[in-house]
Formats: structure tokens, sequence, C-alpha cells
């Protein structure tokens, strides 16, 4: 990454294009924890520090169906996107494909409608009360397929599954990262036969 880590950042930010009143208001947040901070990376992980730091998250999506990939994160006990902080220094672009291979063992491939800029981005306090801290998550898409073969990492994952948008949006929302279903609304229309991301429709 170029020495003006800060410029960089902020550059892929400020080009996502809100969704809704709350992303408006993370952008905003996530624009102005950019210009006002000294540190944008997380340098120690317990206790953390510094509080507010950037992850990368991203999505696979099948194509053909629409469906999404989370895993049972270990440590969140939630169904979870993969992905991770980012390293001090490190694009947040490489952080996905950094992760991709360590998480999955798969190799990074961007979703051509969106490309190598995050879709969508949150400001979000972690749910467990030891060790509280906020990440500012962008969210990538990275297009795959029900048949690639995966090999999770069991220290971040008890199991990863496919899961459609209408079981997403039938189980309870107490299982997924609460902005989740506003990103499957953000990628675009939906099937509702087949629960098909039209990736033609993305943003």
């Amino acid at each position: 990454m170029s020495a003006d880590v800060h410029a960089v950042i902020r550059a892929l930010v400020e080009q996502i294009e809100p969704l809704d009143h709350l992303e408006e208001e993370h952008r905003a947040e996530a624009l102005a924890w950019i210009d006002g901070s000294r540190d944008l990376f997380r340098r120690v992980s317990s206790p953390v520090a510094p509080r507010m730091h950037l992850v990368s998250y991203f999505l696979l999506v099948d194509g053909r169906d629409g469906s999404v990939l989370l895993g049972d994160h270990r440590k969140a006990d939630l169904w979870l996107p993969s992905g991770g902080h980012v390293e001090p220094g490190e694009h947040p672009v490489q952080t996905v494909r950094r992760e991709c291979v360590e998480e999955l063992a798969v190799e990074a491939r961007f979703a051509p409608a969106v490309g190598e800029r995050p879709l969508f981005v949150t400001v979000t306090e972690t749910a467990k009360p030891v060790d509280p801290h906020r990440d500012v998550s962008l969210w990538f898409i990275l297009e795959s397929s029900r048949d690639e073969r995966l090999r999770p990492d069991p220290g971040e994952y008890r199991s990863v599954r496919w899961w459609s948008r209408t079981e997403v949006a039938a189980a309870d929302p107490a299982l997924f990262d609460p902005h989740l279903p506003r990103l499957l609304g953000k990628l675009g229309k939906i099937s509702p036969e087949r629960d098909e991301i039209a990736f033609g429709d993305l943003l």
C-alpha cells in the first residue's frame, strides 16, 4: 500500500454508495474516524488495541442460485461471512486475498460486477461484553460455486455451509451478523423462485 494509508482507505470508503440511512451514518462515522485517527489497524488482540479498527469481510456468492457461504464462527458464535482484521499497512483487498486462502484454502475471485472494491460499510460494536471494541468493516463480494472445494480452517469455524436468501430470512436473526440481511438486499434483485442474485443488477 502507498505511504498515505489513510488516503487509500478513505477513498475506498468514500466511493461506497449507501443503501439506506443507517449505511449513510456508518459511512460518515467511518470517514470521520479515518480523518481523525492516528491508527486504523488492530495492533494488539488481547486486550484489543486500538478499540476501533479496520476489518475486511468477504461474502462468497454462487452466481447460479444466489446462495451465500457462511461459517459457524467459533469465537463469535455467529454464522458469518469470512474475513479478518486488516494488518498494519495492508490494503483491505490484500486482506481479502490473504484471508480467503487462510480460512477457506481457495483464491479470492472478486465478482466482476463489483470488482476489487467494497460494496458495503458497517460500524459495529462487538456483541461479547469481554474486551469490547468497534469494527469498521468493509464488505467485499466474491464469486464462487457450491461445487468449489473448500477447506475451512477448523480453528476459525465449526463448519461452513451455503445459505439461500430464503433460509437466511427464515432463520433467527440472532444467528447472523446484524447487517447481513441488509447486505443481501443491496446485492441486487432477487428472484423469489430461485433465490437468485442477478449479478447484472448489482450496484
